[in-house]
């Protein structure tokens, strides 16, 4: 109650508006694009206290470090080392297979930008759980931020990316010069125009 109290509060002072499609019904991975600027996490935080979505998240080992740790982990934080990302997808699929019911936040284009391609996480975990995913979005040109579609993968890589690539297609992230194209590199190289 006093996280969609303060969402509220935020939504209201805030220069963004909240524009979103109604909020998934059953646990879903929810896609953090683009994510250009630290203030995407505020964003999200936002979006998901004012909605009542029970969320976790990924991030870098490094924000758990110290005395952020125990923070970042009640606002819903998992952490990731970088190192080894295949586990922290079998750590995913494994909770929910044993019950745990969350919605995943993932930013697939990584941090803030410099990527050639997004991070092919988010797309196994929602194959292997069966989760649908929903795409939440940061957009500078309209000062909006929200939930998009949920969609279900299909297991046709090249046409779920399609999908998610029209979606984005017109999302420009806080800061659009940092914005990173959604491809997955097992899509191969970008087609020429």
């Amino acid at each position: 109650m006093i996280r969609r109290l303060l969402a509220r509060l935020f939504w209201l002072c805030s220069r963004w508006r909240l524009r979103t499609e109604p909020a998934p019904t059953r646990p879903t991975v929810l896609v953090g694009a683009p994510h250009t600027s630290n203030w995407d996490f505020v964003l999200m935080l936002a979006i998901a206290w004012r909605l009542g979505i029970h969320i976790r998240w990924l991030g870098k080992a490094s924000l758990f470090a110290g005395w952020r740790g125990p923070v970042m982990r009640a606002l819903g934080g998992i952490a990731v080392d970088r190192a080894d990302a295949a586990r922290v997808v079998a750590e995913i699929v494994a909770r929910v297979n044993a019950g745990e019911v969350f919605s995943l936040v993932v930013t697939p284009d990584g941090t803030r930008g410099g990527n050639a391609y997004w991070k092919s996480g988010f797309y196994r975990i929602a194959r292997e759980t069966g989760m649908p995913v929903t795409l939440g979005y940061v957009d500078r040109t309209t000062m909006t931020s929200g939930l998009g579609p949920t969609i279900e993968f299909t297991g046709d890589v090249a046409a779920d990316m399609n999908r998610i690539r029209a979606f984005y297609a017109d999302k420009a992230g806080l800061r659009p010069e940092r914005r990173t194209e959604p491809r997955l590199s097992s899509e191969g190289a970008k087609p020429s125009v």
